[in-house]
């Protein structure tokens, strides 16, 4: 838990509103919500954007210490936010990107989240699809077993198939310089194992009567997860007997929550939100 963690928690807790809990995945930062947490926070929500383990504070930080982020597992992760989520004096909502959809799943399965939106989530077990751009775009992880155990950075090229590959040349240096940090690679072995694993992290109880309404988002050119990723998680969590619902957005890529257009976006989780919480 960090200073920031702690200092937005005692805020949510100071006030008469609903937490909205924001999650990243790999490869950004807590502040990647920062535009989110403001906008929520206009609307009449009290923002916490959480961090994963050992999360350093800034990108440079990140960069300049990558070793600080290796290791990190889904459960590790998980549990993590669970126990953050957990002095919380109120039921939060709950918002997660990538491999912070999956932990959004994951808590929302586990009944910490009154309202749950997941954006382009990572897939979980008995996720099946494996198209081959979500394949190109964790090859860098991956392609070397060591990977698992360290924390592996992007270069441009791959960020910008993996990411930016619905925006602009020029936006797309600029989300790397601004966005970009070396990510754990074992989440993604995790994701990538989790159907040949019973016992896999990666997992979500999709079934909890006490999950809460979830909206699942997909960017239509998402290349890490693709409408087809997307699809199947929404269809896994449609055993579950509370309002579960998907949106595609047309034009957006694996950036969307944070490029140009996360307006867009954030209002279609906000709406969502506000049905609910």
């Amino acid at each position: 838990m960090t200073h920031i963690d702690v200092q937005q928690i005692e805020k949510a807790n100071a006030v008469e509103r609903t937490p909205v809990v924001f999650v990243h995945g790999l490869w950004l930062l807590p502040s990647s919500w920062d535009r989110w947490a403001a906008h929520f926070e206009q609307a009449g929500y009290a923002p916490v954007s959480l961090s994963w383990p050992d999360d350093p504070e800034t990108v440079a930080e990140a960069n300049a210490h990558p070793e600080v982020m290796a290791g990190k597992t889904v459960g590790q992760v998980a549990d993590h936010l669970a126990q953050l989520i957990g002095t919380l004096t109120r039921k939060p909502a709950i918002v997660g990107h990538s491999f912070g959809g999956l932990l959004t799943q994951i808590l929302a399965g586990r009944g910490l989240s009154a309202v749950s939106v997941a954006i382009d989530p990572a897939p979980f077990r008995g996720v099946l699809p494996l198209p081959v751009s979500a394949l190109r775009s964790s090859a860098p992880v991956l392609s070397n077993p060591a990977n698992r155990n360290r924390a592996v950075p992007l270069t441009y090229d791959q960020f910008r198939y993996g990411f930016a590959n619905a925006v602009s040349e020029e936006e797309a240096r600029e989300l790397y310089e601004t966005f970009a940090v070396p990510a754990p690679g074992a989440p993604l072995f995790q994701a990538a194992t989790a159907n040949l694993n019973p016992w896999t992290e990666a997992k979500v109880d999709t079934e909890n009567p006490e999950r809460g309404p979830l909206l699942i988002i997909s960017g239509e050119k998402d290349h890490t997860v693709p409408w087809s990723i997307a699809n199947a998680s929404y269809k896994k969590q449609q055993h579950n007997k509370g309002v579960t619902e998907i949106t595609e957005i047309k034009g957006r890529g694996h950036a969307l929550t944070i490029d140009h257009g996360w307006q867009e976006v954030a209002d279609t989780a906000l709406s969502f939100v506000r049905r609910y919480a």
